[in-house]
C-alpha cells in the first residue's frame, strides 16, 4: 500500500513510535551477495564495538552490567536487543555499520517489520531511520527516579570501559 507521510507517521504513531523519524526512499531491487551473512556479523561486531559513544541510550535500556560490557565488547548480545537495517539489503542498502541501528526485537523490531512488509508494494517507501545508533523511544527515555540510569551507574559503566580498553579517565 502507498502511504503518504502522515499515514505512515500515524501508523508508526499507533505502534508506539510516533518519534521514529521516517525517510522517503525508493526501492530498487537488487542482489544480495551469498556470503552477506558473514559480513553482517563481522559489521555487527563492529557496530557493538562503537557504541562507547552510546552509553546513555544504553542506559535507557536497562542492562545489567554484565549485558553492558558485553554488548559494548563486542562479546553478546543481550536478548530482546536486534541490529536493523536502515535501507534493506534487498533494496539496495549497503553492508556497512551506517547502514546498522539497534533497538528493543520486541515490540520495535517487530512493529518496525510489519511496517515495511505493508508497503512492500509501493513504489515510495517510507523507512525507519532513527538520528542515533539506538533507537529508545522518547517516552522510555524521560528517566525516573534513580534506577539503572543514575549518572553513578553511568560513570561506574564508562570507568569500565575506559578500564578494559586501556584508557585513562
Amino acid at each position: 500500500m502507498q502511504l503518504t507521510k502522515e499515514m505512515a507517521e500515524k501508523q508508526l504513531a499507533e505502534m508506539g513510535m510516533s518519534d521514529m523519524p521516517l525517510t522517503q526512499f525508493s526501492p530498487t531491487p537488487s542482489v544480495v551477495a551469498p556470503d552477506w551473512f558473514q559480513t553482517y556479523k563481522r559489521l555487527c561486531h563492529e557496530f557493538t564495538l562503537s557504541l562507547t559513544d552510546s552509553v546513555e541510550e544504553l542506559a535507557f535500556l536497562n542492562l545489567t552490567q554484565e549485558e553492558f560490557m558485553s554488548l559494548i565488547t563486542g562479546h553478546g548480545l543481550p536478548p530482546n536487543l536486534s541490529f536493523r537495517f536502515r535501507i534493506p539489503l534487498v533494496w539496495g542498502g549497503q553492508l556497512t555499520t551506517e547502514n546498522l541501528f539497534m533497538c528493543w526485537t520486541f515490540p520495535h523490531s517487530h512493529n518496525l517489520d510489519r511496517f515495511i512488509l505493508s508497503q512492500s508494494d509501493a513504489d515510495i517507501i517510507w523507512l525507519p531511520n532513527p538520528v542515533k545508533k539506538i533507537y529508545v523511544p522518547t517516552h522510555s527515555a524521560a528517566g525516573g527516579d534513580g534506577g539503572n540510569a543514575t549518572s553513578d551507574r553511568l560513570s561506574q559503566m564508562a570507568a569500565q570501559i575506559a578500564a578494559d580498553r586501556g584508557i585513562e579517565v
